[in-house]
């Protein structure tokens, strides 16, 4: 199925503040939808996240269950940023490694799972954590440091760099670190109003999910000069699935793409 990652900003405080406080008082979903402004739709859909997140056990794998979880909750209050196939979680290189922070290093061990990878090993999951102090250092040895200039490069190809630069720089401006995940959003290149969230998509910054839109309906137009086949036929006939079906039993907002890239 590939990869849908996304990118969002975040402080440690805000995750205490905004995840694991509310693990241990639900009431507080209340309290913070009013301080920060979050629509009821939004506000039910954080409940319906947290209730998911209390059955996580110390046996189940952090990445997969906290670390998703705590990507998606942010989404409810910032602004996020979508990549499609891009993660600093797929650099081997590990010198990457001093602008990253461990779960580690951020939570008490009894908030933690048993299995703990800071990374992306599989979907539905969440990646590496850029804290606030590496974020600004990160854009400025990009300026300097020509491997790893190449490597990111290289690894947010086609226009993707703008993008992941682009929350860069936003996470900076808010004083906020980076948090990784995968598919909190799940664009449909073929028709993104039937593509699915799990977090609130008016938040998502939409040039990466259209970036993706246009680079598919390339690929198809491709191919289908060289089948002979008429424009338009892949896309009528290819067909979008959603795997995380725990999750996507949530309620969903009908129309929501088409309102929110107006396309």
């Amino acid at each position: 199925m590939g990869w849908d990652i996304s990118y969002h900003p975040i402080s440690e405080e805000q995750i205490i503040e905004r995840y694991f406080n509310v693990l241990d008082d639900k009431t507080l979903i209340t309290e913070l939808s009013i301080k920060y402004n979050i629509k009821e739709f939004y506000t039910n859909k954080y409940e319906e996240l947290i209730d998911i997140a209390l059955v996580t056990t110390p046996e189940d794998v952090f990445d997969k269950t906290h670390g998703y979880y705590i990507a998606a909750v942010q989404g409810f209050f910032e602004k996020y940023f979508y990549v499609r196939g891009s993660a600093i979680s797929f650099l081997e290189d590990k010198h990457l490694s001093k602008y990253t922070k461990n779960w580690q290093d951020i939570l008490p061990k009894e908030k933690l799972t048993n299995e703990v990878h800071n990374q992306i090993l599989e979907n539905y999951s969440s990646g590496k954590f850029i804290p606030p102090e590496k974020v600004m250092q990160l854009i400025d040895d990009y300026d300097t440091n020509e491997v790893l200039q190449k490597e990111i490069n290289a690894l947010f190809s086609h226009d993707r760099i703008a993008i992941f630069f682009k929350a860069l720089f936003y996470a900076h401006e808010k004083g906020l670190g980076l948090l990784e995940a995968t598919e909190i959003v799940e664009p449909n290149p073929m028709n993104l109003n039937s593509s699915v969230c799990y977090s609130n998509l008016f938040n998502c910054d939409p040039e990466g999910a259209l970036l993706y839109r246009d680079a598919a309906r390339k690929q198809f137009a491709e191919i289908e000069k060289k089948e002979n086949l008429d424009s338009g036929t892949i896309a009528s006939s290819a067909k979008y699935e959603v795997i995380n079906s725990e999750v996507s039993k949530q309620k969903k907002k009908k129309s929501i793409w088409k309102r929110l890239f107006n396309k």
